[in-house]
């Protein structure tokens, strides 16, 4: 679905506002020796000041300025709009990276219409780097330069990079064993894989540095944002089964730089 210039013009100046004041919040926290909790009981899943405090500015911002919009956030739930719109946050995707000093953390900020997302930005603050999308383009800002984004145009399984934010099964990592052993098959495909890169794993693909990234266990927050920043630059995302990302329990998904690239995974995951 695409929107007037002036409507996504709008809001695409506001997500890049609500981006700046989540940094305001994350950046002096980040490598500074805060306290962490704990918010999963016995499986550690780590939350922090800043993933606190980024969410609440944010939300505070979207409530004065669009009052009818509904807000859905990893650390405060739900807020029901009373229109087609609502935006979903994650402050810190990668809270796990950013307790451990590493710049792969991200922001994730995304607009949805009717429960589909038509903006994205995924943020690293640390590297001043950002990536928008919204009417069917992506682009990146970094040093304050702008360029669009194309994925890396890669069809093979032999050529390709590939990348999961943890391969190991439940309970140390996201996933199951049997989606840790398709994985494992699907990495032995590829040239390379790399691990541990969250959200910024995806931005990457759509920079075209990566290829591929295959992951589950990601809720809403996590992978609202994905879709239009892959898919504006021309990369592809999917649940495992090649349906919508959001289509199936386990929070699947498939991003590849190519529909060729992601026919050929999809066929490996399914054995």
């Amino acid at each position: 679905m695409s929107f007037s210039t002036s409507e996504i013009t709008q809001y695409v100046d506001f997500a890049t506002r609500l981006a700046e004041a989540a940094r305001a919040q994350t950046l002096p926290r980040f490598r500074s020796g805060l306290e962490v909790s704990n918010k999963a009981g016995a499986n550690f899943d780590p939350v922090t000041d800043a993933d606190r405090e980024g969410e609440r500015v944010m939300r505070e911002m979207i409530s004065k300025t669009y009052r009818a919009h509904g807000i859905i956030g990893e650390e405060f739930g739900e807020t029901q709009g009373e229109g087609p719109w609502r935006w979903v946050l994650d402050p810190i995707d990668g809270t796990r990276a950013f307790v451990c000093g590493v710049p792969g953390w991200t922001t994730l900020i995304a607009l949805e219409y009717e429960g589909r997302p038509v903006l994205g930005l995924i943020d690293q603050a640390y590297t001043d780097e950002r990536w928008i999308a919204a009417n069917g383009a992506t682009w990146f800002r970094h040093n304050a330069i702008e360029k669009d984004c194309r994925t890396s145009g890669v069809e093979d399984l032999s050529t390709a990079r590939i990348s999961t934010t943890d391969p190991r099964p439940r309970p140390a990592g996201y996933i199951y064993d049997e989606e840790a052993a398709a994985f494992a098959r699907l990495a032995d495909e590829t040239r390379l894989a790399r691990f541990s890169m969250d959200a910024y794993a995806y931005a990457l693909l759509a920079h075209g540095e990566l290829d591929l990234v295959v992951e589950a266990g990601l809720s809403h927050h996590d992978y609202a944002a994905l879709a239009p920043v892959v898919e504006g630059a021309g990369g592809v995302i999917t649940n495992w089964s090649g349906a919508p990302v959001g289509s199936d329990a386990r929070g699947e998904t498939v991003a590849a730089a190519t529909p060729a690239l992601h026919a050929a995974a999809l066929k490996v995951l399914a054995g």
